[in-house]
């Protein structure tokens, strides 16, 4: 299969392809890459028509569709959408990734785990997580993933409290996971929700300061907590972007949003790179970022 091209098919349902993912096929070797913008859900199945029955069937593996856009349960369903046109000899490599929020989230609960190990080798499960910025796109997904690993997780919403609980039952459908829900919309809110938290993790939007020194003070069981806002201010206090295990004034571990983006990039990138040079189709969901995400920081 040296001789067969690899394309990629970047789809998004947004008026512009994400220039991320574009650069990041570019990195992980792919030449020739075909963006769609504005894409809705009913025009899936045609779309991953054209790109199957216009090739070969052994190049059928080599024929990826990357689905972005920013909103994971539509891109979840886009990639349902287009697996159920999908059967043998013509069936495509997929790889869905919103934003780049399933190997963002990913990464961030596998440095947590990193960061657990020397007290907690079976990682993060069994520990308390709270998820702030939960309505985001990358939020919600990585409270799929601590919650698949074990942990109890709460989704937190800085408005009401439906906005984090709509996605929860949506979780819960798709996935069979149980998320707790909280609504923290001041101070005071964040320093009663926080005792018995072993671990935060803040989605928030960049430039936001989601918890501060103050309401971190209440925290007096966390033991680490990840930040994936790389814009000053940081979404938590004392936490830089470069953070690495940095000790917070109560004692936490905090991790930063650029050594979270060093795993992501190179979680993305790999995955990519598997799904160019595929000799039997992929379909690449959060859970394989997540496998992966965890071999690389072990």
């Amino acid at each position: 299969m040296a001789d067969i091209a690899p394309i990629l098919h970047i789809v998004s349902p947004l008026r512009h392809v994400s220039p991320f993912d574009v650069n990041m096929a570019v990195d992980a070797g792919y030449t020739t890459i075909l963006p769609y913008s504005g894409v809705t859900l009913d025009e899936m199945a045609d779309l991953t028509q054209d790109m199957m029955f216009s090739r070969a069937p052994q190049a059928a593996p080599r024929t990826g569709l990357f689905i972005g856009g920013k909103d994971a349960s539509l891109a979840l369903d886009m990639a349902a959408r287009a697996r159920s046109v999908l059967f043998p000899p013509f069936e495509i490599s997929l790889f869905v990734d919103p934003a780049g929020s399933f190997t963002t989230a990913a990464a961030m609960v596998a440095e947590v785990e990193r960061k657990l190990r020397p007290t907690h080798p079976g990682g993060i499960k069994g520990l308390k997580v709270q998820v702030y910025g939960a309505t985001g796109v990358v939020g919600g997904i990585a409270g799929v993933i601590a919650a698949q690993a074990g942990a109890e997780v709460t989704l937190v919403s800085h408005r009401d409290i439906e906005a984090v609980a709509a996605k929860a039952r949506d979780f819960k459908q798709r996935f069979g996971v149980d998320l707790a829900c909280a609504s923290a919309t001041s101070e005071e809110e964040k320093r009663a929700l926080l005792p018995g938290t072993h671990v935060v993790l803040a989605c928030g939007r960049a430039g936001v300061e989601i918890l501060s020194g103050e309401a971190l003070a209440s925290a007096k069981d966390l033991v680490v907590a990840a930040d994936v806002n790389a814009v000053p201010p940081a979404g938590i206090a004392g936490i830089d972007a470069n953070a690495d295990g940095i000790r917070l004034a109560n004692g936490t571990l905090g991790i930063g949003a650029l050594t979270i983006g060093h795993l992501k990039y190179r979680v993305q990138h790999e995955l990519l790179a598997r799904m160019r040079v595929a000799t039997q189709a992929l379909a690449i969901g959060f859970e394989d970022a997540f496998t992966l995400a965890r071999s690389l920081s072990a």
